[in-house]
């Protein structure tokens, strides 16, 4: 099979979209330029169809490598036909292919080899012919010093016949089938472990049993994780006897001695071999499936909380809470950058809330504040209720901001080298201040598998992992765009065509020689070449430059069509730019050329209305119930503010305002069937929940979401 047509099998694409996306990724061109600024050739693919022909692409040519290292390993066998090359090049998935190759495969000392050897394959080839009723007498003439009796020559040659049934495609296939439609899951505790505190938590699946195939992917890693920590034993069972009559009735062709013989080698094959080796396939696979699962609810979360609503260019002031140790203050001017910072104890064991009270207002006016961020960590609800007792001069809006990974921040080389003269409670400050200013700009620091938005993140294949969030994050910067003036090098580093090391030249030369001016500047940053500047100039935004475009994402090839169009209304470019009136009367089919048509057009004409327009929604300020500061507080039925703080495939969590946060199951967010749970429920939306149940010795709270 050949590339276009195994995307197009796993697609509904067409084939000239295929066929030109490829070409453009032939040509190291990027998926948020190819979905924005390539349009016409991929027939107005948008990120997700054009990552799926990434995914498909990387796939078929993993198989092609591991179809070429096959022919190679058979050809050095001296075993490879036209015809054998053929059927390895026309299979189309890895398990075939391994299927097709398990027969060539230079495995360890068998007990089929080990017959080989003592030279009962003839007998083997005998019994498979099926026609002697003296098997047991022609066993005699294969004695030798290894082999002793009849039994034992009968023994090898069926360690022989279960080793061709092993390698049987089509017996393969039929069992392969049959664990995908019938397997069970069955989990038993480990006894030892029964009353292990840290095994609790496990404790559903003690004694459990389910249609693998109906085992949805968080029960499946949670299973997984519970037999890695060595609490539970996990088995796959299916109806023994049809499997073993399936494959009796593919191979038994006559009733004499030779079928008791080849009943013996079937059940031996089944068990040691064929069984144990689908098995292990199949729960590779559903493992495979889960993590795919995971992979997508932390992907979606992620990026949820990457575009989560930034309140802009303020003057911060912000609290990292704490009780013995403070809590650590510091103030941000409207770009980011660290003014003030001190700790201040208002909490137990000093109890100082004058001096901290007192503090907290010389601050907010020495620095002109206009918000201050509080981390909703340890003692964030008293350092919550400090602030809003202050009767500051102005108002005040004061946010609640997740720390979810400003630890992972605050110790890290980037924290490091953005703030090598302070201690990482500074820094994780910082961080939460200027996540309230712009989430994007300063969670793309983080691994995004430290923020804590998934599910069994740790438990998910790492490499699938790592490669689809950074995805999500090149996606959401792209989407956003970047002001190259001000952006840290980990934010320039995801923009599309530009990386880590043209990040760090981009960051140097603004050292060296000031604020670029106009997007042609950016050619002058050493090693970026045209391929980069094409790939990544559209997503560069400069403020207040020569060129009002260089803040839009009008890319610059496109320059000279908005040039036209002004000239064609005898005005200059700034006055159509944000000028309705004259906007929505530009007839966009008399600018098309060979190489640009109306979903460029109309894209240039929606930046022009509002160039750089960010579409993140604005922060908001938010309130938990003060009332409510512990798990023993709750009670059932009581309505209460929250902010959902994760989404997995079976619900989301809430944070109340306490250590715990409560959950509303997949069965409570809506009266009707709830298919996916971001179609109800976004990453930090504000709801109003319901207390359902509260279990105070397991710290479990069940909400529902109220309407």
């Amino acid at each position: 099979m050949q590339l276009i047509p195994y995307i197009l099998k796993h697609t509904q694409l067409s084939e000239k979209s295929v066929a030109n996306t490829i070409a453009l990724l032939n040509e190291d061109c990027t998926i948020p330029f190819i979905a924005r600024y390539r349009k016409e050739r991929t027939g107005n693919l948008d990120e997700v169809e054009v990552g799926a022909i990434v995914k498909f692409k990387g796939e078929f040519e993993a198989i092609q490598k591991r179809k070429i290292a096959i022919l190679k390993a058979v050809e050095e066998q001296g075993l490879l036909t036209p015809e054998l090359q053929s059927r390895f090049q026309s299979c189309a998935d890895i398990a075939s292919l391994e299927d097709l190759y398990l027969p060539f495969k230079k495995s360890k000392k068998t007990k089929a080899e080990t017959a080989r050897k003592n030279g009962l394959e003839p007998l083997a080839k005998i019994i498979m012919s099926q026609r002697s009723d003296e098997i047991e007498f022609i066993a005699s003439k294969y004695l030798n010093d290894q082999v002793q009796n009849e039994d034992d020559a009968l023994e090898g040659a069926r360690h022989i016949i279960a080793e061709w049934i092993n390698e049987r495609t089509d017996i393969r296939n039929q069992l392969r089938n049959q664990l995908g439609r019938h397997a069970i899951l069955t989990t038993k505790v480990i006894k030892t472990k029964k009353e292990d505190e840290k095994a609790q938590k496990f404790r559903d699946y003690f004694d459990w049993s389910e249609s693998l195939n109906r085992c949805p992917s968080h029960r499946f890693l949670a299973i997984l994780r519970a037999e890695k920590e060595g609490f539970i034993r996990v088995k796959i069972e299916i109806d023994e006897e049809r499997a073993l009559d399936n494959i009796e009735r593919r191979i038994i062709k006559s009733n004499n001695a030779c079928t008791a013989q080849i009943e013996l080698a079937i059940a031996d094959g089944y068990k040691r071999l064929l069984f144990p080796s689908l098995s292990n396939e199949l729960l590779k696979n559903a493992k495979e499936k889960a993590d795919t699962d995971a992979i997508q609810v932390f992907s979606k979360n992620l990026k949820q909380l990457l575009l989560g609503a930034p309140l802009g260019e303020k003057r911060i002031l912000a609290i990292d809470p704490g009780f013995r140790t403070g809590c650590k203050v510091v103030c941000l001017d409207a770009q980011g950058d660290l003014r003030h910072n001190e700790t201040i104890y208002p909490h137990a064991p000093k109890n100082d809330r004058t001096g901290a009270i007192k503090k907290i207002s010389s601050l907010v006016d020495a620095y002109k504040i206009e918000a201050i961020a509080i981390g909703n960590g340890t003692a964030s609800r008293e350092t919550e209720q400090l602030i809003k007792q202050i009767p500051f001069k102005t108002s005040l809006e004061v946010f609640v901001v997740s720390e979810a990974g400003a630890s992972i921040y605050s110790a890290s080389k980037i924290a490091r080298v953005e703030f090598p003269n302070y201690d990482v409670t500074v820094r994780g400050a910082v961080s939460i201040g200027r996540r309230l200013a712009d989430p994007l700009a300063e969670l793309v620091k983080i691994d995004p598998k430290s923020i804590g938005v998934g599910q069994y993140q740790h438990d998910v294949d790492q490499t699938k992992l790592k490669t689809s969030l950074d995805l999500v994050v090149e996606s959401c910067v792209n989407s956003v765009g970047v002001n190259i003036n001000t952006a840290s090098i980990p934010l320039l580093s995801y923009v599309s065509g530009i990386g880590p090391k043209l990040a760090e030249n981009i960051v140097a030369y603004r050292n060296e020689n000031g604020a670029f001016t106009n997007r042609q500047q950016i050619k002058k940053v050493p090693r970026l070449g045209g391929k980069a500047f094409e790939q990544g100039a559209g997503f560069l935004r400069i403020k207040d430059g020569t060129n009002p475009l260089d803040d839009s994402a009008v890319h610059p090839e496109s320059y000279s069509i908005v040039e036209k169009m002004a000239k064609d209304k005898t005005m200059p470019l700034s006055d159509i730019i944000r000028n309705q009136t004259v906007l929505q009367n530009i007839n966009l089919q008399k600018y098309c050329t060979t190489t640009i048509g109306l979903p460029t057009l109309k894209d240039i004409l929606e930046e022009l209305e509002k160039p750089g327009l960010d579409r993140r929604e604005k922060a908001k300020a938010f309130t938990f119930n003060q009332n409510i500061k512990q798990i023993t507080d709750l009670q059932q039925g009581q309505l209460l503010p929250g902010i959902v703080n994760n989404i997995t495939n079976f619900g989301c969590f809430v944070d109340i305002g306490i250590k715990e946060s409560g959950l509303i199951h997949i069965s409570n967010l809506s009266d009707s069937f709830v298919k996916d749970v971001n179609e109800h429920v976004s990453l930090h939306q504000q709801v109003i929940v319901k207390v359902l149940d509260v279990d105070i010795p397991r710290k479990r709270i069940q909400l529902a979401l109220h309407k």
